[in-house]
């Protein structure tokens, strides 16, 4: 399993309306896409601008293709909302309970 963190700084006041776009026009891309597993969107809590958006896909060929093909459209549906560029980070996933994965498996896999 692969990972993609996508970190971002809300305009002020604007992460709860960045977080809802997420959920209505982001979402309905990524449910499209081959290999995507699951999304999470988190606010912090000592920076109230400040969105973290994990997205987890089966292969990193699949998170790969997404990028390519659809991220760029993904960030002008949500532009309106950003203080700067979104910062992208890629991961293997090591461990997930939700997502029952474990590091044997995922070397099994590679």
């Amino acid at each position: 399993m692969f990972t993609r963190v996508v970190e971002t700084t809300s305009k002020q006041g604007k992460a709860r309306e960045l977080c809802h776009a997420i959920d209505d026009k982001v979402l309905p891309i990524l449910r499209k896409q081959h290999g995507f597993v699951d999304e999470l969107v988190l606010v912090s809590d000592t920076e109230p601008n400040r969105v973290m958006s994990i997205s987890f896909w089966k292969t990193k060929e699949d998170a790969q293709l997404y990028d390519r093909e659809q991220f760029e459209n993904v960030k002008k549906t949500i532009q309106n909302t950003l203080d700067g560029a979104p910062e992208v980070r890629t991961f293997d996933v090591h461990t997930s309970t939700a997502h029952r994965v474990i590091a044997e498996k995922a070397e099994q896999a590679a």
